[in-house]
């Protein structure tokens, strides 16, 4: 199995390098490439089993996309074949048409979904979510200067049950096409989310995985969960 980490020296804000970690202990057997900026990614002219993107910067935001547009059109295509992405943070915004400043200017993105993010970047919006994935109960929190807009009901992730989506007011959070998943939300996502976890692992052949610390991060996740879905909790 092959998994691409694109620009981990950029994508790396939150604590979220720890998601590669985890997947790492998940996938010990697998063949992990780092493609930083100024090399051509593996999946350009290859095959990958896997491609992840963590959050970072407004200023790498504007160097990925730039490094990433020769390839959108191979982006696109690894998206339609199923090839399993997981996008994290503000790096989703990468796959909308554009990102707006505050003055106006726009910094050109890979146009594969119909979104659009907008920057306010002296208001910082922090909040907990809660929402679901089928069956599953996503649990997260969200640290950004920007917000996604768009309709996203084909495609959204998760359905939120409390909290925003991908901008305030609208119902889903997040993108989902295909094995493509993109969201907001930071935790790290997956050690926070073991079911979720599993079935990202279960994706790529893993079929009654075991995670690491298995007991301790259903312990959290069930703790936490139980808190979210307080009614006397608000969590905006």
């Amino acid at each position: 199995m092959k998994i691409e980490v694109l620009y981990p020296s950029l994508a790396n804000l939150y604590g979220e390098a720890v998601e590669v970690k985890f997947l790492k202990q998940c996938l010990p057997d697998s063949e992990w490439i780092d493609t930083e900026v100024n090399d051509t990614p593996a999946f350009a002219d290859g095959d990958v089993d896997m491609i992840y993107m963590g959050p970072m910067s407004e200023k790498s935001q504007e160097i990925v996309a730039s490094r990433l547009m020769p390839y959108k059109d191979r982006l696109r295509e690894l998206i339609d074949n199923g090839t399993v992405f997981l996008i994290i943070g503000n790096a989703l915004e990468i796959f909308g048409e554009y990102i707006e400043n505050e003055d106006g200017s726009k910094i050109e993105c890979l146009g594969i979904f119909p979104t659009h993010a907008k920057r306010k970047m002296m208001s910082r919006y922090n909040s907990l979510y809660l929402g679901s994935f089928g069956d599953i109960k996503i649990v997260g929190f969200k640290a950004q200067f920007s917000h996604s807009y768009g309709n996203n009901d084909q495609f959204g992730l998760f359905d939120t049950l409390k909290g925003d989506g991908i901008c305030p007011g609208n119902r889903f959070e997040g993108i989902h096409k295909n094995n493509f998943f993109a969201t907001y939300l930071l935790g790290p996502l997956l050690i926070m989310n073991p079911d979720f976890a599993k079935y990202i692992l279960a994706l790529l052949g893993i079929k009654d995985a075991v995670l690491p610390t298995e007991k301790s991060i259903y312990e959290a996740y069930n703790k936490r969960l139980s808190e979210f879905e307080d009614p006397n909790i608000k969590l905006t």
